[in-house]
This record gives C-alpha cells, sequence and structure tokens, in this order.
C-alpha cells in the first residue's frame, strides 16, 4: 500500500474506518496500528474483539501435530496480541459489545486470564467469551482427559473473576471430579451459552444442570450416561450430539422456554428407540433437528394422542442423513403429532465419506435393520393436515419410495404450497463424483410421476 492510498484511506469517516478493521484479523488488525496515527486510534474503538489462537499456530502440513513448543508460542502470541490490542484503550468511551479469546489450556493460561479479568474490571464489556482447547484434541485417552480437568480446574480456581463475568465457554477434553460442574455452574452466574465436548466425570456419569441463566446448552460425544437438566429456566437451544446411553440419554426437568431441540446420533444395534413424547414431556418445542447419520433410526413413530402435548407448537422440522436403506412412510408420523408444523425437511442418503465399513461393522456394533421396528401407528383415513406449506426433500431418487412419499404428504397437507427436490447434496469430498443439478428430462418425469392423477396446485420445484 502507498502513503497516498494510506492518506485515501486515513480520510475515510472514524464509522468506515471501523467497519473496515473489524472485518480484518486480529493479526491484521495489529499491523494498521504502524500506517499512521490516524490508523492507531482506530483499534481502540473496536466493538469487537475476537483473538483465536488458530491466527498464531505455524502452518504445517494437514494433520502434521503441534508439538509443546507450537502450542507455547501460539499462546503467549495470543497473550501479547490481547494486551497490545486493550492496552490501546486507554479510555472508556467504547464498549466491547463482545470480547472473544480462544487459547491452549496450559501453564500459561493464568496469564491471559488475568488479562481478561482486567479487562473486565477497567473497561466497559458486554459479552465475554472464552473457548479453551487442548493439547491432545483427538483420540484422547483416559490419562489425558484426566490430566486436561486437573489443570483446567487450577485454571479455574486462579481466575474466578474472568469465570463470574463470562456469558459464553467453549470446553473439551476434561473428565472433571463430581463436584467440579456444580462448582462451575455456580461461579459463572453469567452464563448464557455452554459448549461441552468430549467432558464428563467418568465412564458413564451423570451431568446434572441447574444455572439460572443459561440459553443454550450443547454437548457432543461425551462419555455421559445422562444428562438431568434439573432446573433451567431460561434454556432456549439443546443441542446433543452423539451418546452412549441405553436409556435416553437426557431428562427434562424445569425447562419451560426450551424452544428448539438437536439430536446427533449414530444409531448402533443397542441403541434404545427413543419416544418423543416421554423423552419431552413437560415442553412444548418449536424446532426440531434429528441427524440419523446414515444408520439406524433411533427414534419410535407414535400416535397423535401421545405426541400432541410436546408436538403442539411444533412449526419447523428437519430429518437429516436417513439411510438410503429405509422407508420414508414412518416420518409421516410427525405430521400426524404436530398439527402447527409448517416446514418440513428431509435428508436421504448414504454419506460414504463417513460411514463405517466393511468388516469393521461387525466391530462396532452397528445395526444392519436401519429402519427395524417403524411401524407407524395407521391415522385416521380422512387425516388432513392444514399448517404444512413446504415440503424439502434433499437425495431424492426417482424410486417409487420418494414418489411415492411426496404424494402422501401431498394429499394429507390440503394447504401445500411447495415440494422442493433436490439431489443428494455432497460434503466437498464427494460432491465432485456426484451427478449435479437435474436435467430437463428428469424434472418433468418426475413432476408427471408425483402428480399423476392429482388435482392439486402445488409447486414441484428443483432448486439448484
Amino acid at each position: 500500500m502507498t502513503d497516498n492510498e494510506v492518506d485515501r484511506l486515513s480520510k475515510l469517516p472514524d464509522d468506515v474506518l471501523l467497519n473496515i478493521v473489524e472485518r480484518l484479523d486480529i493479526t491484521d488488525v495489529a499491523r494498521t496500528t504502524i500506517l499512521s496515527r490516524r490508523w492507531k486510534q482506530i483499534p481502540a474503538m473496536l466493538s469487537k474483539i475476537i483473538i483465536t489462537v488458530g491466527s498464531f499456530e505455524p502452518k504445517h502440513g494437514r494433520g502434521t501435530k503441534l508439538t509443546s513448543h507450537d502450542i507455547a508460542r501460539a499462546n503467549t502470541t495470543v497473550l501479547e496480541a490481547t494486551r497490545s490490542i486493550l492496552e490501546s484503550r486507554t479510555r472508556r468511551l467504547y464498549t466491547i459489545h463482545l470480547m472473544s479469546v480462544q487459547f491452549y489450556l496450559g501453564d500459561d493460561s493464568i496469564f491471559i486470564g488475568q488479562t481478561v479479568a482486567n479487562t473486565i474490571a477497567t473497561q466497559k464489556v458486554a459479552s465475554v467469551e472464552l473457548a479453551i482447547l487442548t493439547e491432545v484434541r483427538t483420540n484422547c485417552y483416559v490419562d489425558n482427559l484426566l490430566s486436561h480437568g486437573k489443570r483446567f480446574m487450577l485454571f479455574f480456581d486462579s481466575c474466578p473473576n474472568v469465570f463470574g463475568g463470562l456469558a459464553r465457554l467453549w470446553l473439551e477434553n476434561l473428565r472433571l471430579g463430581e463436584s467440579d460442574f456444580p462448582k462451575i455452574f455456580s461461579i459463572c452466574k453469567q452464563l448464557e451459552f455452554l459448549r461441552l465436548w468430549q467432558c464428563d466425570t467418568g465412564d458413564l456419569s451423570l451431568l446434572k444442570v441447574e444455572h439460572p441463566q443459561l440459553r443454550e446448552l450443547v454437548i457432543s460425544d461425551s462419555n455421559l450416561e445422562r444428562v438431568d437438566l434439573k432446573w433451567v429456566p431460561k434454556l432456549i437451544v439443546l443441542k446433543f450430539n452423539k451418546f452412549l446411553s441405553r436409556d435416553d440419554p437426557f431428562c427434562l426437568g424445569y425447562v419451560p422456554q426450551l424452544q428448539t431441540l438437536t439430536i446427533s446420533n449414530i444409531g448402533l444395534s443397542w441403541h434404545k428407540m427413543l419416544k418423543l413424547s416421554e423423552l419431552l414431556a413437560k415442553t412444548a418445542i418449536s424446532n426440531l433437528h434429528l441427524n440419523f447419520r446414515c444408520e439406524k433410526i433411533w427414534v419410535k413413530p407414535e400416535g397423535r394422542k401421545q405426541l400432541l402435548p410436546v408436538f403442539r407448537k411444533l412449526s419447523l422440522v428437519n430429518l437429516f442423513n436417513i439411510s438410503e436403506e429405509c422407508d420414508l412412510t414412518w416420518t409421516m408420523f410427525i405430521l400426524q403429532g404436530a398439527p402447527s408444523l409448517k416446514e418440513l425437511c428431509i435428508m436421504v442418503r448414504d454419506h460414504l465419506c463417513e460411514m463405517i465399513k466393511g468388516k469393521r461393522r461387525y466391530m462396532h456394533e452397528f445395526s444392519e435393520e436401519k429402519d427395524k421396528g417403524l411401524e407407524l401407528e395407521p391415522s385416521a383415513p380422512d387425516f388432513k393436515h392444514h399448517n404444512l406449506a413446504e415440503l424439502s426433500i434433499y437425495g431424492f431418487q426417482e424410486e417409487d419410495k420418494f414418489v411415492r412419499y411426496a404424494r402422501n404428504v401431498m394429499e394429507a397437507a390440503v394447504n401445500l404450497e411447495a415440494v422442493n427436490l433436490y439431489k443428494n447434496p455432497g460434503c466437498e469430498k464427494c460432491k465432485r463424483i456426484l451427478p449435479s443439478g437435474w436435467t430437463s428430462t428428469e424434472m418433468v418425469l418426475i413432476r408427471d410421476k408425483i402428480s399423476m392423477g392429482m388435482s392439486s396446485d402445488v409447486a414441484i420445484r428443483f432448486p439448484s
């Protein structure tokens, strides 16, 4: 950049310069301060300070493990960047609406914590977020989990002022003591968002959650028997990814504001068929997202009478990664139990990039009958749904089961406006070998098959 270009930029109003700088990575933000005296003042006005350790990690080849030296150096750079940005804010004129710091759990974590605590005490900070990574991030053994857990609690105990003011917290790979989670919940009084990835208190342990402010809870890949949401009066979003329990993976106590539930799991042969009427008792959610990971269906179809109390406000349902081996008729129980449903989206595919194949399936007790036990209770012969407006099917094929399913929904949903049909979306790896888009001939044939003999104004669309 030439001096003339810098001068022209420097003449822009503060709000325009601030908008430019807030779009940059924190390392580039720091570099702007040397451009001119005018630019040096801009970081002091930032409303969002987002510092991620990934910005400072060495650019190793893909899959290369970071060394302890790499991690210590990345953490040191995070600390220096944090201090550099915050020291420029000597005046309390500008509120920090979000301060987010991501770093590795280590001996130097306390210095980062002290810097954040000092900022909370001396600046106007609306929301603080910490994302704490571990040196061993995947394939953690029990010794790793225990070591990370002890190190985290030492850090936690040394920075009570930080955790007392936190709004969002991301934790991973921790095995804590039975009294540690209650301690965390009691100290983090302002916590609104909590993500736990591979965190527990032992093999198939119980996690009890009681918190007055928590609004979103995400639990992933944790070796928990059950999560007991005893008293979480402001909880709106619950996401549960991968569970090992042979029973219900969670229990809902007092969660009167719960609106969105997401469950994702690879169903093994021994997994229980979950009854949503029992799992969601005492709630009435509005958004439901279920991801079957191309394996066994682990939700049991139930009748309208059982589901109506928990589905009466349900307006959006996403059913992801239903195996291509499965019939789709069982999903009609959603319509029968949710009179307010407006949008239904299903994705049908066998995602070979992620699925376990061959002999390994027997080692991991995968179910060879992915739709066993999905007998749908017969609905009234004149059953009609009056609110569904849109049906989307990803991975649609010209097979009879897809055509039959689309026709069944169109016949039941009397006010349906559109049916959107997509081919298998694929991921970055596999989408290159999948057919892209529909041909004109395919679209005509599919429309004719679905609408044959039906007097319907529903738009059958083929979005790209």
